[in-house]
């Protein structure tokens, strides 16, 4: 149903450092749709990552 069962579903495209946490763009291999995930010591937050015209982003999927 979702692919090989050792392929992850998710990649780590960007993994960056703040002052208060971390900060990832992920890439969702199946539509690729890129997500960005913020975590810090108060919580995490996940969202659909936007472009400058406010569409999602989407990359080629392989």
């Amino acid at each position: 149903m979702f692919g090989k069962k050792d392929e992850k579903r998710f990649h780590e495209k960007l993994i960056q450092h703040s002052q208060q946490g971390l900060i990832f763009t992920w890439v969702d291999r199946q539509t690729g749709v890129n997500y960005l995930y913020t975590w810090t010591a108060q919580g995490c937050a996940l969202t659909p990552l936007l472009g400058e015209n406010g569409e999602v982003i989407v990359d080629p999927v392989e």
